[in-house]
């Protein structure tokens, strides 16, 4: 099943449901008691281990808090933790030295109590406390062997630096070498997934209550290392806003042919890419394609480029046919009529005719030039893939001069509301290539898709070439476009881990990789 996140709106009010059925603060104690065993458990291997919190406002300062409270008198304790892990060679004494540092004047009053009165050392750093006071909780998350962060929630805003400069300061005083646990989401992220920030938490586990929220899954999903989802009961969220797809999900999702499949049940996908500059486009797509299972691939491309598909992927079929769906785009020059060859104005108006039709349609980078607004045929479904620089280009040209111009910077920082403008003016699902990979929707009634799951060295020239051929013969399998661009980035980042795990990685490797990845998903499915 997919890691899926409800809406920040949603929570709230499974939370309001749930808390109206549970004695008063229950839910918090549920929380908080959650928190304070994940802690105990990452301190299992730690000899005397020393543990801050940094509490904020609201819940989720108060959250840390009663957490800190459980961990200093014993409530919860490592041996507890040794105990539930089977542990016998632990390092820990079950000793614990337990501080906090109140970021505000207004802590969670109840939990504050709790803390002090179970002995957690408390320290003050307030943005009108004196100096030696902040400087002595410096001292304290500099020592810290775990950091917990309770500085904001998921009704925060994004960015710590300028709302939020002393925890800011403390932050960056945590050291190399401490674990940071993140309460709900990381302090700084977006609570709604939409936008990417620098002055944020990084975590190394984040610890969540109830269900997943968008953080978690979109632009915040990096900063929250491992993700741990605490049951404290709560109602039915209703219906996703956000999921990554995992590793098992390509076996439920994958078209696997039958017995009574031939080539054509299977999926014929027509390409229309490549050209005299980008001839390499033309190999890297079909490759893929051919190598994702589809049926059959008809190419259509300027001699150069068939040429080199017909040397490289002899299975490759040429010219115009029957298709169960289309990719259009990479590599394809749209270039003015007076500059164009005759085998060009041939491959140009394959292109369009192919967006005229009513089958699915991958458009990939030059493709998108071809586009000014949905696509003439109503319920053609559509897969766009831009980077971040070709999506710029993209809503400059379709909301004109009356719109300030997009840059490639905007989008990198609100790459879903970038995405999603193009999604609803296109009518179009809009998959948008970086290191993580947002698949969004044309309707707000259906998730928007985040993966992450290939290298950095991922980014290299040709790998959006392969990532397209997988997508259009996921399209060409039966699958919708949003399944299939979500499906098609997981098995893009597996197979650029399997094309040379560690290291550098050329596209046509990873084009190479793609079958042995989805056979072992299969495999794995099976067992």
């Amino acid at each position: 099943m997919p890691i899926n996140a409800w809406s920040i709106e949603h929570v709230r009010s499974a939370e309001a449901a749930t808390m109206a059925t549970l004695p008063d603060g229950e839910l918090m104690q549920r929380a908080a008691r959650g928190l304070a065993h994940v802690v105990a458990a990452r301190l299992r291997d730690i000899e005397a281990p020393r543990v801050v919190v940094l509490a904020g406002p609201g819940g989720n300062g108060g959250d840390a808090l009663f957490a800190a409270a459980f961990l200093a008198d014993g409530s919860v304790s490592v041996a507890d933790a040794e105990d539930a892990a089977d542990a016998d060679a632990a390092d820990s004494d079950g000793t614990v030295s337990v501080a906090a540092v109140l970021l505000t004047s207004n802590s969670h009053a109840p939990a504050l109590a709790a803390a002090r009165a179970a002995g957690v050392v408390l320290h003050e750093a307030r943005s009108d406390s004196d100096d030696e006071a902040v400087q002595r909780a410096l001292a304290a998350v500099s020592e810290a062997d775990v950091v917990v962060d309770g500085i904001t929630g998921i009704g925060g805003r994004p960015g710590l630096a300028e709302g939020f400069p002393v925890a800011w300061r403390l932050v960056q005083a945590i050291p190399d070498d401490a674990y940071v646990m993140a309460v709900d989401l990381p302090s700084g992220t977006d609570p709604a997934g939409e936008r990417t920030v620098s002055d944020c938490v990084f975590a190394d586990e984040t610890v969540t209550f109830g269900v997943c929220k968008p953080v978690h899954v979109l632009a915040g999903g990096p900063a929250c290392g491992l993700l741990t989802v605490v049951d404290i009961g709560l109602d039915d969220p209703g219906e996703p806003v956000a999921a990554r797809l995992e590793h098992d999900d390509v076996a439920d999702l994958w078209p696997v042919p039958g017995p009574a499949d031939d080539k054509y049940t299977r999926g014929v996908l027509g390409i229309v890419a490549g050209g005299d500059r980008y001839t390499g486009a033309a190999v890297l797509s079909v490759t893929a394609a051919v190598s994702a299972g589809a049926g059959m691939v008809r190419y259509v491309g300027p001699s150069a480029a068939t040429d080199l598909v017909r040397a490289s992927v002899p299975e490759a079929v040429h010219g115009v046919g029957r298709v169960q769906a289309w990719l259009v785009g990479s590599g394809l020059e749209a270039l003015e009529d007076g500059d164009q060859g005759e085998e060009q104005r041939a491959q140009l108006d394959a292109a369009r005719a192919a967006l005229d039709s009513a089958e699915p349609c991958v458009v990939d980078a030059g493709g998108l030039d071809l586009l000014d607004g949905p696509r003439p045929h109503a319920g053609a479904r559509t897969l766009l893939t831009p980077h971040a620089g070709e999506l710029a280009r993209l809503l400059s040209r379709l909301e004109g001069a009356d719109v300030d111009a997009v840059d490639a910077e905007a989008v990198r920082a609100a790459p879903i509301e970038h995405a999603r403008r193009a999604a609803t003016a296109l009518h179009a699902t809009v998959l948008l290539k970086g290191s993580t990979t947002y698949v969004v929707p044309p309707v707000d009634a259906l998730p928007v898709y985040a993966q992450a799951d290939g290298p950095a060295w991922l980014g290299t020239a040709g790998s959006g070439d392969v990532l397209a051929g997988l997508a259009g013969t996921l399209l060409a399998g039966g699958l919708d476009p949003l399944r299939a661009g979500a499906l098609a980035a997981l098995v893009h980042g597996l197979a650029g881990h399997e094309a040379n795990p560690g290291g550098p990685v050329r596209a046509l490797d990873v084009a190479h990789a793609i079958p042995r990845v989805v056979a072992h998903t299969l495999r794995r499915a099976q067992r």
